[in-house]
C-alpha cells in the first residue's frame, strides 16, 4: 500500500539521521497537494523536477535530492556502512542551458591542467562541442611549458622522479650492507643528464595530452582566455592577434601559480616552476617555506648531494599530522638538511663578483646561496581573467581562489570552476580530475553524483616519505574530546631497511586515528597515517577501506600479507591512552611478522624499546 511506503521510507529516513549525526532527510508523497512539497521541489531545483515516482526524499542541509524509495535504501544502505552521507549528489541551480544556444561551442575549459583535461575529454566523448584553451604565461625567470598543467610539468611528476634519483642514491648507501662491494666512492649525480631525460618525459606527455584531444574531439586553443561578458571569452595568441569565442557554459580550470616572496630581492628567488628545468644544478639551495612542497623539494635536492637550508616560518607541514610531521622532519635533519625554525628571509642581495646570493635572515643571521627556492603558498591563475565581467562570481581577495560552493558551481550559475581555482578545496590532481570528470556527466549526462572531498588521501616525498588519509589525531581530539578517541600506533624497522645501520635511527611508523564511544561510530576509522617506505602505496588501498567505514576490527581481522609494511595495519594493539611503548622490541620482532630491529640493534636488550614515540598533547 501507499501509505505503507511512505511509513516505511520515513523511518528508513529517520534510521539514516541516527548513522550520520547531524543530517536530516526528509520524505514526503508526491502527491501531496500542500505547500511543503512545492516548497521543496522548488528548492530542489531541476533534480527533482521531473521526478515521478510516489515517494520524493531529500536531504535539508544542504537541500539536496535523493530521488524515491530505491534510491533513498540505497542512500541508508551507504550511510549503515561508512556512518557518513554517500557520495553526495547535487541540485546544482539551472544555468540557462538550451541545446540549440547557436553560439561557438556548447562549453569551453579555461585552462589545461589535469582537471581541465579531463573534464574536456569527459564531456567530448558525450557529443557536445568542447573548447579548451590553455595558455602558459612564463614565469618571471622565463620558464616554460606545454599543455598538461602544473602537475604534469612543474609539479608531481618531475617532482616524483628526482624524489626517485634521490632514492636510488641512498639505496648506493646501503648497498654494503646487502653485500655490495664498494669499489669506490658513491657516484655523484649529473644534474644535466637528471634535468635532461625528466624534460624529455615531460615533452613525451605534453604531446600525448595533445594527440588525445583531437582523438577524443576537443578543440585545443593555445591562447590566453579573458572574459569580456556573461557568454563571451576574448582570446589571445602567442603573437598578440585576438579573437572572440562564445558559448552558454564555461569551465574555469587555471590552477595557481607559487607566490612570491615579498622580502627586498625576492624577485632573485626562483619557485617550483622554475627548478626542474634549470641548466645547471642549483648548488647551495634555501628553501623558503614549511609545506610539502618546500620539503619535498628540499629532500630530494639534498639526495643529490646538494647543501640544503629551508627556512620556516612556524612549523613544518603545519596541515599534516603533527606527530607524523615531526619525523619526517627530524629525518630531513639527520640528513644533513638544515631547517631554521622562526626565521624567514629578510632579504636577498646578488654578489656582483661571485654571482651568490646572500640571504639575511630575520633572525639576524645571513647565508650565501646559488639558489633561493620560494614555496611559501600558491595564488591562483585569475588575475588576468578577467572574472569582473561575471556578475555573482565572488573571489577570494587573499589568494585569488575562486567561490563554488556546491557542485564547482561559481555565483554566475553558467560558470563552473574545479581544481586547485576553487576556494577551500584540495590543490591535489586525482581532486581535479575527479571533480572535472564527473562534473561533465552532470552538465551533459544527467548525472547527480558530485565530488566528494572527504577522505582524499595523499603523500609526501620527502626522503622518508608520509602518508595520510582522514583526521590527523590533533582534528580527531578538537571534534571528539580526549574521551571521544584512541590512537593505535606502532614504531618499526621495515624489513627493507633492517639491514642499513644508518637507519636505524629513524624506524617506520603506523598510526590509526579511532573514534571511542559515539554508539554505532565506535571503533570506527577516523584517520590512517604512515611514515615510511612507499607510503603512498601503503595509503592508497587503505583509502577505500575508510571510505567503506572500516573499523579498528576489521583491520585487525584482516589477515596481513608477510612481510610487507602494509602489514603492520593489521598488527596494531597499542594505543596512546594505555600508556605502552609503541615501537617494537626484538622479543616482539622475534614472534610477530614484522618490526624486527637492525642486526646491531637486536644484540641488545630485548626489553629495550627502539625509541617511544613523542606523546602529542599529552596522549
Amino acid at each position: 500500500p501507499e501509505g505503507a511506503a511512505l511509513g516505511r521510507a520515513r523511518e528508513v529516513a529517520v534510521g539514516v539521521g541516527v548513522l550520520c549525526d547531524g543530517l536530516t532527510v526528509e520524505v514526503n508523497a508526491l502527491e501531496d497537494p500542500g505547500p511543503r512539497l512545492a516548497q521543496v521541489k522548488a528548492l530542489l531545483g531541476h533534480a527533482a523536477a521531473e521526478h515521478d515516482e510516489d515517494v520524493i526524499a531529500w536531504t535539508t542541509d544542504p537541500p539536496t535530492y535523493i530521488g524515491g524509495i530505491s534510491a533513498l535504501v540505497a542512500f541508508a544502505s551507504r550511510a549503515a556502512r561508512t556512518g557518513r552521507p554517500p557520495t553526495p549528489l547535487t541540485a546544482m541551480a539551472p544555468d540557462g542551458y538550451t541545446p540549440g544556444h547557436g553560439m561557438d561551442y556548447d562549453v569551453v575549459c579555461v585552462g589545461g591542467g589535469s582537471g581541465g583535461l579531463a573534464f574536456a575529454s569527459e564531456a567530448a566523448k558525450l557529443g557536445v562541442r568542447v573548447a579548451l584553451l590553455d595558455f602558459v604565461k612564463p614565469t618571471p625567470h622565463g620558464t616554460k611549458w606545454g599543455l598538461g598543467g602544473c602537475c604534469v610539468c612543474v609539479g608531481c611528476i618531475p617532482k616524483k622522479l628526482m624524489h626517485t634519483a634521490a632514492l636510488l642514491g641512498e639505496a648506493l648507501e646501503d648497498a654494503p650492507d646487502f653485500g655490495w662491494a664498494a669499489t669506490g666512492p658513491r657516484p655523484a649525480n649529473d644534474w644535466a643528464v637528471l634535468r635532461e631525460h625528466v624534460q624529455d618525459h615531460i615533452r613525451s606527455l605534453n604531446f600525448g595530452y595533445r594527440v588525445k584531444m583531437r582523438e577524443d574531439g576537443v578543440t585545443y586553443l593555445n591562447k590566453l582566455g579573458r572574459f569580456t561578458g556573461p557568454n563571451e571569452l576574448e582570446c589571445t595568441d602567442k603573437k598578440g592577434r585576438t579573437s572572440t569565442i562564445r558559448a552558454p557554459r564555461f569551465v574555469v580550470a587555471v590552477g595557481g601559480r607559487p607566490t612570491p616572496l615579498s622580502c627586498p630581492g625576492g624577485e632573485l628567488a626562483i619557485s617550483s616552476d622554475d627548478l626542474f628545468s634549470l641548466e645547471a644544478s642549483p648548488g647551495r639551495t634555501c628553501v623558503v617555506g614549511a609545506g610539502y612542497v618546500a620539503l619535498e623539494c628540499a629532500g630530494f635536492l639534498a639526495g643529490l648531494g646538494l647543501e640544503v637550508t629551508v627556512l620556516v616560518r612556524s612549523v613544518p607541514l603545519r596541515a599534516f599530522d603533527r606527530d607524523c610531521a615531526d619525523r619526517v622532519a627530524a629525518h630531513l635533519e639527520s640528513r644533513g638538511v638544515r631547517i631554521l625554525r622562526g626565521v624567514q628571509p629578510a632579504s636577498i642581495e646578488r654578489s656582483a663578483a661571485s654571482g651568490a646570493l646572500a640571504v639575511a635572515f630575520t633572525d639576524g643571521g645571513r647565508g650565501e646561496f646559488d639558489t633561493v627556492l620560494a614555496a611559501i603558498g600558491r595564488t591562483a591563475d585569475t588575475a588576468q581573467l578577467g572574472l569582473g565581467a561575471l556578475p555573482g562570481v565572488e573571489v577570494n581577495a587573499s589568494n585569488g581562489k575562486v567561490a563554488a560552493p556546491v557542485g564547482e558551481q561559481t555565483g554566475a550559475p553558467h560558470v563552473y570552476a574545479i581544481g586547485d581555482v576553487v576556494d577551500g578545496r584540495p590543490e591535489l590532481t586525482p581532486v581535479a580530475i575527479q571533480a572535472g570528470r564527473l562534473l561533465a556527466r552532470r552538465l551533459f549526462a544527467g548525472e547527480t553524483a558530485a565530488m566528494d572531498y572527504h577522505l582524499v588521501p595523499t603523500t609526501v616525498f620527502t626522503p622518508l616519505e608520509m602518508g595520510t588519509v582522514g583526521l590527523s589525531e590533533d582534528e580527531a581530539l578538537a571534534r571528539f574530546g580526549e574521551d571521544g578517541v584512541d590512537v593505535y600506533l606502532s614504531e618499526f624497522a621495515a624489513l627493507e631497511w633492517s639491514l642499513s645501520e644508518r637507519r636505524k635511527d629513524h624506524p617506520a611508523y603506523a598510526k590509526v586515528v579511532v573514534r571511542r564511544g559515539g554508539g554505532a561510530e565506535d571503533g570506527r576509522v577516523l584517520g590512517l597515517h604512515f611514515v615510511g617506505p612507499s607510503a603512498g602505496e601503503v595509503i592508497q588501498g587503505f583509502a577505500v577501506a575508510l571510505r567503506l567505514g572500516a573499523t579498528i576490527a576489521d583491520l585487525q581481522d584482516t589477515v596481513g600479507i608477510h612481510p610487507t609494511i602494509a602489514e603492520e595495519f593489521t598488527l596494531l594493539k597499542v594505543t596512546r591512552r594505555s600508556g605502552e611503548s609503541a615501537a617494537k622490541t626484538a622479543a616482539e620482532a622475534s614472534v610477530l611478522p614484522c618490526g624486527g630491529r637492525t642486526r646491531r640493534a637486536a644484540a641488545a636488550d630485548a626489553a629495550v624499546p627502539l625509541r617511544a614515540p613523542p606523546p602529542p598533547g599529552g596522549r
